[in-house]
């Protein structure tokens, strides 16, 4: 069986795997294969280009959670999706560039690659250039991906105002995929989101353990911010406070002279605040995780390589799943994942 679709590239720096994956996927795009078409066995594939067999399960394992391919028992491996062959416009919306935004964004874009081309602008949190964005562009694209966060004018946290409503409300539901945070519109539309009050509750109460050990626990919570974060994060705090009769405190950011105690745990969300505590927990001669705890918001690598114990949803499945709402076409409304990860700051 000749594999026109597929070209391995030694000296590419494109894993191998990948490459298979990319053949496949531009294989049905160009129209070379249709649905229920055969493609080759993972011992012929790895014969015809001399590569493990290992590389090409890797591939193969790609495409069939995708739901590109199938193997069927007995039979071999067969296409599965043709919908690949047109190529669709996204537009993606974010309000602000994050570090965090961005690994929605990429996961999203890794999971439609070779079938959609996707548009990224960021509109911090300002209504007006989000919808200076939306008119813009309401004819040009298949899809619309957003993420609502606005402003207020004293800079406090906003889904959405009356005009950005009404202009969501233009788009065709079929086309709408809401990420992040929650709208309730009506209609049938695909939705990925955050619980903000309820995920963070449920979080902590997984680390009731740890957390009762301290004597006070302190939230830094911007209550006025250009990049504002939702009241609810506020409400699921204040739950789970008053339910385990723990006592706490609300403070704006981590000061200059912050005043630290033994017995403190801080819970804190902007990175800039977290930097400053840990300085000033060093500098106090406090042990971290001992003399005073820390857990932070929202999952990073340099936070992992520190040891600081986080609550965070998962930004990786956000933008996966995103991504099969429409690869699938469905409309369903589906809760991110949402986790606490204790390490040595707790």
């Amino acid at each position: 069986m000749a594999v026109t679709y597929i070209t391995i590239a030694e000296e590419s720096r494109i894993p191998k795997y990948q490459q298979i994956v990319d053949g496949i996927i531009d294989g049905i795009a160009r129209g070379e294969l249709e649905i229920e078409d055969k493609i080759p066995s993972i011992n012929a594939l790895s014969e015809a280009f001399d590569l493990s067999r290992d590389t090409v399960e890797k591939a193969y394992n790609i495409l069939k959670d995708r739901n590109i391919i199938t193997s069927v028992k007995g039979k071999g491996f067969y296409v599965t999706r043709t919908k690949l062959v047109s190529k669709v416009n996204v537009l993606f919306l974010i309000n602000k560039l994050s570090s965090y935004k961005m690994r929605i964004y990429n996961s999203f874009v890794n999971r439609v690659a070779g079938v959609a081309h996707t548009d990224l602008h960021v509109y911090h949190c300002d209504d007006s250039i989000f919808l200076n964005l939306l008119s813009r562009d309401l004819n040009s694209y298949d899809y619309f991906v957003i993420m609502p966060h606005f402003k207020t004018a004293d800079l406090r946290h906003a889904s959405f105002t009356d005009d950005v409503r009404q202009a969501i409300d233009r788009i065709p539901k079929n086309k709408l995929i809401i990420m992040d945070n929650q709208l309730e519109l009506a209609g049938d539309y695909a939705e990925v989101y955050q619980d903000f009050q309820n995920d963070i509750y449920e979080a902590l109460k997984e680390g009731i353990d740890k957390i009762q050990r301290y004597r006070k626990l302190i939230l830094v919570y911007p209550t006025r911010s250009v990049y504002p974060y939702p009241k609810r994060i506020l409400h699921g705090f204040r739950q789970f406070c008053v339910e385990y009769k723990l006592p706490f405190e609300i403070i704006d950011e981590i000061y200059e002279d912050t005043i630290l105690h033994r017995g403190d745990l801080f819970i804190v969300i902007v990175e800039s605040d977290l930097v400053n505590l840990v300085k000033q927990i060093r500098d106090k001669e406090f042990e971290l995780g001992v003399d005073v705890g820390v857990i932070s918001y929202n999952e990073t690598p340099l936070k992992d390589l520190l040891g600081i114990t986080v609550v965070s949803t998962d930004f990786d499945a956000m933008g996966t799943t995103a991504a099969d709402l429409i690869l699938d076409r469905r409309f369903e409304k589906v809760k991110n994942p949402f986790r606490y990860i204790e390490r040595e700051s707790l």
